[in-house]
């Protein structure tokens, strides 16, 4: 977007100097307006070419939770102070520390001025504002309660974001020391174990059976690393396809639930998500069959997705939303409770919060047990490999000795 310096002129013609970045400069004198000023020049400024790649490129700049959490608290605020929301983005794009987000502002301030709605102009920045955020500003434009939907955004992009800094420090322990593991078994077998054997074949007796079978692997690793590590990088990149394939990323979501260990906290995780999302949407007034396809769309799992869009189709049909919902057999027996109770007192939106309380709790002690959890497994990886070493390295070197002092 163009940058315009400007020169206008304030209350009792006191001179004001800045620059913005605008569509044109006919945007540029509107805010200028706005904010109260007269303009009295507007020049635009020519960027200088660069030959060399410059650092954004390099280092591409993202909008991070932490940057979208602090704009929806600072537009709460300002809604609630009775601030107008073209001048509450003039005034968060020049205090906003991400160039990013300050540029994503002023972009959607711009559009805004052209007669679009705030929940438009977010859609026009997928890679900011998900699905749901969009769904749900525009609800609060629809219904006359933008502050109050900016609140519940804040408290839910903080859950959201608490629980998977969560999950991160419970997995960052179990990482390394499986890091550490392939580190050392690719280290033992390219390096450690071809020492021991040519050794071994000076004596020229018969080895064990273990020490012949790791002998024989890293003689395999030695000589067709480039051809392991080939078939490495090709299953990898035809994961990273496959994984961006429909089919492929369906297979991934509905499996992903049944993992070992973290499959259960991944399960219930989202079925708190699907909680608090779907009663945020009722309580803003959204009806069934649309919540459930704002939900739908901000599920972030695929296999859910189409089971909830499954959901909406048997409500257009006149299905109840419980049997719809025990149709899909994704939701456990205190989701389908719930529901049904809700239905009969017509407060869903209410159980369903609890519910989705519940669950986070739930999420919250997996969470915490997972690392206790996971380190006995990792013991005894450890004790395995000590255990093989021992037997086809040093079991055959004692053995040796005997001879060698016979």
């Amino acid at each position: 977007m163009p940058l315009f310096a400007y020169k206008a002129r304030g209350h009792l013609g006191k001179a004001r100097e800045g620059t913005m970045e605008a569509g044109n400069a006919s945007a540029v004198a509107t805010r200028l307006q706005d904010d109260g000023l007269i303009p009295v020049k507007i020049d635009e400024i020519k960027p200088i070419k660069k030959t060399a790649l410059s650092l954004a490129k390099i280092y591409p700049q993202h909008v991070s939770d932490v940057d979208l959490i602090q704009f929806s608290r600072q537009m709460a605020s300002l809604s609630k102070a009775g601030v107008p929301i073209l001048g509450a983005l003039h005034g968060l794009s020049q205090s906003t520390a991400n160039p990013l987000m300050s540029r994503t502002i002023l972009e959607i301030a711009d559009t805004l001025s052209s007669g679009r709605d705030l929940a438009g102009s977010m859609r026009l920045h997928p890679m900011i504002f998900s699905r749901f955020y969009i769904a749900m500003i525009r609800i609060g434009e629809t219904t006359g309660q933008l502050e109050e939907i900016f609140v519940q955004l804040v408290r839910y992009l903080e859950r959201d974001r608490q629980t998977r800094n969560q999950i991160k420090a419970a997995l960052r322990y179990p990482s390394f020391v499986m890091m550490a593991i392939v580190a050392a078994i690719a280290i033992i077998n390219l390096f450690v174990i071809p020492s021991f054997a040519k050794v071994f074949e000076k004596f020229g007796s018969e080895l064990p059976l273990e020490t012949r079978i790791l002998i024989n692997c890293s003689e395999f690793m030695v000589n067709y690393w480039p051809v392991l590590l080939t078939l490495l990088v090709i299953a990898i990149i035809t994961i990273r396809i496959t994984l961006k394939s429909h089919q492929g990323r369906l297979r991934w979501d509905r499996n992903k639930l049944k993992i070992p260990l973290a499959g259960d906290i991944i399960y219930r995780a989202t079925l708190a998500r699907f909680a608090r999302m779907f009663s945020m949407a009722i309580q803003a007034g959204v009806p069934l069959v649309q919540a459930l396809t704002v939900v739908a769309r901000a599920m972030e799992n695929l296999h859910l997705e189409e089971k909830i869009l499954s959901m909406r189709s048997a409500l257009e049909h006149g299905e109840s939303i419980t049997r719809s919902a025990a149709k899909t057999k994704v939701f456990d027996k205190l989701v389908i409770q719930m529901m049904t109770v809700g239905e009969e007192t017509g407060a869903i939106d209410t159980l369903l919060a609890e519910v989705a309380t519940f669950y986070e709790d739930e999420v919250d002690q997996d969470i915490k047990r997972l690392s206790a959890r996971i380190e006995p497994l990792l013991t005894i990886a450890i004790a395995v490999i000590v255990l093989i070493l021992a037997l086809g390295v040093f079991l055959p070197m004692w053995n040796l000795a005997d001879v060698a002092i016979k």
